[in-house]
């Protein structure tokens, strides 16, 4: 018999539309700002929002992580204390955090994961935690495959988190103190200054110049997504999208492309099983060069190299489109094999290396109209970072997620019995008390359309089985009785 590992697709969410969003597009767990003391301070949420997600949440059987992973002053552990037992008794499903002073607080049963500004990185620091308390621990960036691989060896019942996909740090995680230092600004109280986007000059010890305006610490964005199967075989159990200060078109195409990419792994690998329930229907494609990126890389996952900076732009790149043919009046002509949109974002790189843009205004066939004609050359290549069209899609409802469940319509003493069982094996039945007569017409076709009919719940109907010994009557008013409400 397989022994099957529950694996989480863990996705961010700034605000409570982001959360709802991620739970749409395939999330099996949220994580979120706190009302205070997470470490994006600009994403803090209150605790009202943060009990609706979680009850929109937990149908799903999805869970809502949230983050107190500031480091604390003395005065604040009071503050910090009734807050998390507020968030416990929300129903909040565990908390991130960095601070090992809180274990000394009086805090509620409330599961706590360790936070990659801990700097877990060694076997020996992720057993310490373990042993300490903490329920999951979340590695540190920079550990390579076979590094997490030897940590779930030795440590092979803690569950391990890992980010995928998203910014990085140039940094050890979490053990960055030069926003602090700069600026008066410190990372780990939530006020990172982005100090690493910031554009540098270089020069020898002799002063001579070696590069200028430059942004040489800014990384490329992370992307995982074509390794999810070596790192489940490596030990993994969540994998962690960053982003809690991206918008929400960012959570619905990234969270879908990951969910896509993880049950393809699913339907090969059958020890490997998602973490929570429902089916997800999408209206779109997702793609991830539609999305904020800085250009991507496996940083450090299968060795140390080269390829992980950005130091160009630390803004986002987007889908290359082209290249410019010719420029003319109020038009440029382009040849690539992907068409624009009007109103579409375009940027390229000048001849000094500079991030430069422009909105299309129209598009005639491989004619591009700008609002204002930029200073370009023939043969620069164009990217798109803002695509009109797919933002609009994103802009609407763009998914639905349903939980199957079989209806189950059974006769008995009394009169019938229906019985929804779900996709989890938990099941519910409603007992109709009312004296059998036989109907004058065939009833099943009719019932199995009028139980079908849900309506406007997290559920469908996967089968209905009409279970009894003679074509009875029910009358169409007494099925809604059965049928599950919001």
């Amino acid at each position: 018999m397989i022994r099957q590992r529950k694996i989480e697709l863990l996705a961010p969410a700034r605000n409570l539309e982001c959360g709802i969003a991620a739970v749409d597009h395939g999330a099996d767990a949220v994580y979120m700002g706190a009302p205070r003391f997470g470490a994006r301070a600009a994403a803090g949420n209150s605790l009202e929002d943060i009990a609706e997600l979680v009850r929109y949440a937990h149908v799903y059987n999805v869970r809502i992580y949230v983050t107190v992973n500031t480091i604390l002053k003395d005065e604040e552990l009071k503050e910090t204390e009734e807050m998390i037992w507020d968030l416990y008794r929300v129903g909040v499903d565990a908390l991130i955090v960095q601070d090992m002073g809180l274990l000394e607080l009086n805090l509620p049963p409330i599961p706590l994961h360790a936070s990659t500004q801990m700097d877990n990185r060694t076997p020996q620091k992720v057993k310490f935690l373990a042993e300490a308390g903490f329920r999951q621990v979340v590695l540190a960036r920079e550990l390579s495959l076979v590094e997490i691989g030897n940590i779930h060896h030795v440590c092979p019942e803690v569950p391990l988190e890992i980010f995928v996909h998203g910014a990085l740090c140039v940094s050890y995680s979490g053990q960055c103190y030069v926003s602090q230092a700069c600026f008066g600004r410190s990372a780990n109280r939530g006020e990172c200054a982005q100090f690493c986007r910031l554009a540098f000059d270089m020069e020898d010890a002799g002063g001579k110049s070696i590069v200028r305006n430059k942004h040489l610490l800014s990384l490329k964005d992370l992307n995982q997504s074509e390794e999810l199967e070596q790192l489940l075989d490596a030990g993994v159990s969540s994998l962690k999208i960053e982003g809690r200060l991206k918008d929400v078109s960012y959570v619905k195409n990234v969270t879908a492309y990951y969910r896509q990419k993880l049950d393809a792994v699913f339907k090969r690998r059958k020890e490997y099983i998602r973490a929570s329930s429902g089916k997800v229907r999408l209206e779109f494609k997702p793609q991830l060069d539609k999305s904020f990126s800085r250009g991507f890389t496996h940083y450090f996952l299968f060795d140390r190299n080269k390829d992980i900076f950005s130091f160009d732009t630390p803004k986002s790149l987007g889908e290359e489109m082209g290249t410019v043919k010719e420029i003319r009046g109020n038009y440029l002509t382009v040849a690539g094999v992907k068409s624009f949109n009007n109103g579409d974002g375009v940027c390229f790189l000048d001849e000094t290396g500079k991030l430069q843009g422009f909105r299309i205004n129209r598009v005639e066939n491989n004619k591009l109209f700008p609002q204002e004609m930029p200073r370009i050359k023939p043969r620069t290549l164009l990217y798109r970072n803002f695509d009109q069209e797919f933002e609009r899609l994103m802009s609407r409802k763009s998914a639905e997620r349903k939980i199957a469940v079989v209806l189950k319509l059974a006769e008995n003493n009394f009169g019938f019995t229906l019985t929804l069982s779900d996709e989890d094996a938990n099941s519910v039945s409603v007992v109709l008390e009312r004296e059998k007569e036989r109907a004058r017409t065939p009833q099943e076709d009719n019932l199995r359309t009028q139980l079908g009919k849900l309506g406007n719940t997290p559920f469908e109907a996967l089968d209905i089985v009409i279970d009894w010994s003679d074509n009875w009557f029910i009358p169409a008013l007494c099925l809604p009785n059965f049928v599950v409400r919001e």
